[in-house]
């Protein structure tokens, strides 16, 4: 039986640029599918439809594209479209890469909903990066609990603790907060961004005991800082909220 998750949106943004791209965003769409009875957005962000993901994706996921010729997908820009278009409390930023574990986020809505956190993390901040071999295993036998019997064989994702990949948020504190920081352009400290402002706010945060998969796919322009510039820019944006 399905869990009743309709109070909250997740959203998930989406360029494809690799073939994995494309199989990650249908495995964690469906794990969530299935776990679930929930709202989905997602939204492809192209210089053109070439109308594969919409065909492939379950119909009960709200699909949109949006034309983009440039090369570096405006993540925040985006975010903040998409929430402002949500009409339920709570709202889940989630990456197109990471799988859902289904006890975390119960866990995470119940302190949602309990007015417990305004943001919860369904995770600790460790994120393990799940290797090819594993990937292939885990595509084919969808089993959760096989990622953690193979946890000895992932390295971590990045060596810090992390504050994206998986959000789940009370929406009007989030829009309060002033939404995502759109001097974050591409890819960069976006998350961290977040995670700052809602502790300047005093708001509410919660973290799971539980750590987080991300599936491998090619690293791409829109996977680092694309320029040394807009890292500077990014990293200067971040200091100055710390020091507030």
């Amino acid at each position: 039986m399905k869990n009743d998750l309709t109070d909250i949106t997740f959203l998930i943004l989406i360029r494809l640029d690799s073939i994995h791209r494309l199989e990650n965003i249908l495995i964690v769409t469906k794990q969530l599918c299935r776990y679930f009875n929930t709202n989905i957005v997602v939204r492809e962000s192209d210089s053109y439809n070439n109308g594969i993901l919409e065909s492939l994706l379950n119909t009960k996921i709200n699909y949109e594209f949006i034309e983009d010729k440039d090369p570096i997908l405006y993540k925040t820009k985006h975010f903040n479209q998409l929430v402002l278009a949500v009409d339920t409390p709570f709202i889940a930023i989630w990456d197109a890469d990471i799988i859902p574990d289904k006890k975390a986020i119960i866990g995470c809505m119940e302190q949602l909903r309990n007015n417990e956190a305004d943001i919860a993390y369904p995770y600790n901040g460790i994120c393990y990066d799940i290797p090819k071999s594993i990937r292939s295993l885990y595509l084919r036998k969808k089993d959760f609990q096989l990622l953690f019997r193979h946890l000895d064989k992932m390295d971590r994702l990045y060596p810090y603790t992390l504050a994206g990949g998986a959000v789940m948020m009370d929406q009007e504190k989030f829009i309060q907060a002033g939404g995502e920081n759109e001097v974050h352009y591409g890819w960069g400290n976006d998350d961290f961004d977040r995670y700052e402002r809602f502790k300047l706010l005093e708001y509410k945060l919660y973290r799971i005991n539980t750590c987080l998969f991300h599936l491998c796919h090619p690293r791409t322009r829109n996977s680092t800082h694309y320029s040394e510039i807009s890292r500077k820019i990014s990293e200067k944006e971040i200091f100055k909220i710390k020091s507030s």
